[in-house]
């Protein structure tokens, strides 16, 4: 794929290695005493090593280029500090979740069931080629909604995959994660619910360009919801 990535001048770099120590995902390592970029599917094309490099050796281009592997670079630092990939962070650790159709006692742990159907939910933190994407209907939304819309896990979360994030927020554009989920999946249909609030427009900006980049025709809707909890649009 054609992507943003980073271009290291060898020629122009110091050996400094203060690139490679901002690089949080571990794609820049030092290499006979010069930084090299040795695993591009790791740069994820933010370019936090830029301003660590003293002698602007560090640049942007856009070329072929294998896709940002999260995954990897999650695993990788799970390595790296020591830590079994079983017993992870059980926000990174994707599963489908079946509902039963019983209805729960009502009080503390009762009444309306979640509708919630897998986990990991954060855009950040799911795996772009989970099993649960196939044939999904796909709900994006921003993660104030659910707390805003009090009816929210009945009219947007039942029957969908839900991704939530708050662009304001995270770090970093959605827009490429989108685009690796909605192109290497088979799914349906996309749902943007978001906040009256201006900063959610980078959420729906984000999956208007992950739809337009995936190259597919997928039927969208975005619906917007009030500070004081009302169906704007």
């Amino acid at each position: 794929m054609i992507r943003k990535i980073i271009k290291i001048d060898r020629e122009k770099c110091n050996g400094c290695g203060a690139c490679a120590k901002a690089c949080h995902e571990g794609a820049i390592e030092m290499v006979d005493g010069k930084a090299m970029l040795t695993r591009e599917d790791y740069c994820d094309g933010l370019g936090d090593c830029l301003p660590a490099c003293p002698t602007n050796a560090i640049t942007f281009e856009e070329r072929e280029a294998p896709a940002y592997n999260e995954e990897a670079v999650r695993q990788a630092k799970m390595k790296a500090f020591g830590v079994k990939l079983p017993c992870g962070c059980p926000g990174t650790q994707s599963k489908a979740i079946k509902r039963e159709s019983t209805p729960q006692p009502k009080g503390i742990g009762g009444g309306v069931p979640s509708q919630l159907s897998q986990w990991p939910c954060q855009i950040k933190l799911v795996p772009v080629n989970a099993p649960y994407f196939d044939g999904a209907n796909l709900l994006v939304a921003a993660d104030c909604t659910a707390f805003a819309y009090g009816n929210f896990h009945q009219e947007f979360i039942r029957n969908h995959i839900t991704l939530i994030g708050c662009p304001k927020l995270d770090e970093g554009d959605y827009a490429e994660k989108l685009t690796q989920i909605i192109a290497n999946n088979d799914i349906k249909s996309v749902r943007i619910v978001r906040m009256e609030v201006p900063c959610c427009g980078g959420l729906e900006n984000a999956v208007k360009r992950a739809l337009q980049a995936s190259g597919k025709f997928i039927p969208w809707q975005v619906v917007t919801i009030s500070t004081d909890g009302k169906i704007l649009e």
